[in-house]
């Protein structure tokens, strides 16, 4: 990773808390638990997808629509984002490889 790409990286994380700040309150408060809670059991590669940014367009368009976060995601949060990760690797799952000495499988 040169230092465009750390430069570009900041740049597109700086838009995207632009765009958290400008939810409503009710929105941010859930946001930043699932960020919160996505970080300690996420997917591995949570910063690199869309997942986060698409999270926000979602709440955009909710928050647009004039509906609560809670009418979108329902009232379990953790629930919410287990769905948006149940097909993607965790660190738990890394952990549990390197555990368990799969070689090769620790990395993925």
């Amino acid at each position: 990773m040169g230092i465009q790409d750390i430069i570009e990286g900041k740049k597109q994380w700086r838009a995207h808390t632009a765009r958290v700040k400008a939810l409503p309150p009710d929105y941010r408060i859930v946001y930043q638990e699932m960020r919160k809670y996505l970080f300690k059991v996420g997917p591995v590669d949570l910063l690199g997808e869309s997942l986060l940014p698409g999270v926000v367009d979602f709440f955009e368009e909710g928050a647009a629509g004039g509906k609560g976060v809670l009418e979108l995601i329902g009232t379990d949060v953790a629930a919410f984002c287990d769905g948006l990760i149940k097909d993607s690797r965790t660190y738990a799952d890394v952990y549990q490889d390197s555990i368990a000495g799969e070689p090769g499988t620790a990395g993925k």
